[in-house]
């Protein structure tokens, strides 16, 4: 059982409040220390799917608390070894089954992953814009180039290992789910400009190299099929899910970086070395990748339900989700009709 050590500091006369705050919760064990007279140290032990209800739970009681905070731990190990716990609210009344059918299905696609700040925290550091970005770009990409001009797949998929594509894209599916305009600016920022320097750089070695647009590893991403569209579907969910679960980032970049990076690498070589026709299909993968793996990384962040903590910020989430689901879908659709056009010519 994956477990969080929930820590929080809240004002050292309520500490009292804690039994009735956490009483529908399910924790494993709860330390409240003084800090001073003015806060005490509140520590949870629980279940990675439970720190989300506990966070917002101790969040609605106390945050309106100058020195209130509230801090997330992971923890590799505890002796003795916690048995597997239910939550603590008896749910078999009848009565209330109905009412309670849907918290107990967003119950359940909590406890699949972690909490909503954690995340946040973890998909908002990969859209930072930095030094440090854009040289895992210009990395990324020339390994990429080596790897597409040799034919050699195994260096293709060192280029995919770093992965700088996918920080963006994820925040960017996560902004739109909910509503966050702030990160949904930096995260369009950020993947502007990773997109420029691929594009940049891989024009320029496609002007000095030599290129054989008939390579197997360069001619695959000249053309658009339903496979290619699948797989983006399919990277997307991945590249979502490896955050919401803790599966490591570098894993599923691997799958991310095969819908978005090598496609755009052959747009920029294919147009350095005069095949413009064929860059202009390379292009069309890399724009139907770029908006399956948003969409499909939207569909999965609200089929976990990734929702704002406040009320009146979730209805504004909910809206933007909508517009960004028919943004992205009709993108999805326009890029299609205009593959099958491409193929019928």
């Amino acid at each position: 059982m994956s477990l969080r050590l929930v820590e929080a500091i809240i004002p050292a006369a309520y500490t009292e409040e804690l039994p009735r705050v956490l009483e529908d919760l399910t924790v494993l064990g709860v330390w409240a220390t003084p800090g001073n007279e003015r806060f005490a140290v509140v520590r949870i032990l629980t279940a990675t799917g439970n720190t989300e209800a506990i966070s917002d739970a101790l969040s609605e009681r106390f945050d309106h608390f100058a020195d209130f905070r509230v801090m997330l731990f992971s923890v590799e190990a505890t002796v003795p070894m916690p048995e597997e716990s239910t939550n603590n609210t008896d749910n078999t009344n009848n009565e209330q089954a109905d009412g309670e059918a849907d918290e107990q299905e967003q119950s359940k696609a909590r406890a699949a992953r972690i909490s909503r700040e954690e995340l946040y925290q973890d998909i908002a550091q990969g859209a930072q814009f930095s030094t440090v970005y854009l040289v895992t770009v210009v990395l990324s990409t020339v390994v990429a180039a080596v790897g597409l001009l040799r034919d050699n797949v195994a260096v293709v998929i060192g280029a995919m290992v770093i992965a700088p594509l996918l920080g963006p894209n994820v925040a960017l599916a996560l902004a739109s789910t909910l509503g966050d305009l702030k990160l949904a600016g930096r995260s369009v920022k950020t993947l502007l400009a990773g997109i420029a320097t691929a594009a940049v750089l891989s024009v320029g070695i496609g002007i000095i190299a030599t290129v054989d647009p008939h390579g197997p590893e360069i001619f695959a991403r000249t053309q658009v099929t339903m496979g290619d569209i699948v797989l983006a579907l399919a990277a997307g969910s991945a590249g979502a899910l490896a955050f919401t679960t803790g599966i490591p980032a570098a894993v599923i970049g691997v799958m991310v970086a095969v819908a978005l990076l090598p496609p755009l690498v052959v747009v920029g070589l294919l147009i350095g070395a005069g095949y413009a026709g064929l860059a202009g299909g390379a292009l069309m993968l890399f724009l139907s990748n770029v908006a399956c793996v948003n969409l499909a990384g939207v569909v999965t962040f609200l089929a976990q339900k990734i929702r704002p903590r406040a009320w009146w910020e979730a209805e504004y989430a909910e809206r933007a989700s909508r517009i960004a689901l028919s943004l992205w879908v009709a993108a999805v659709a326009l890029l299609l009709a205009a593959i099958l056009l491409m193929q019928t010519i």
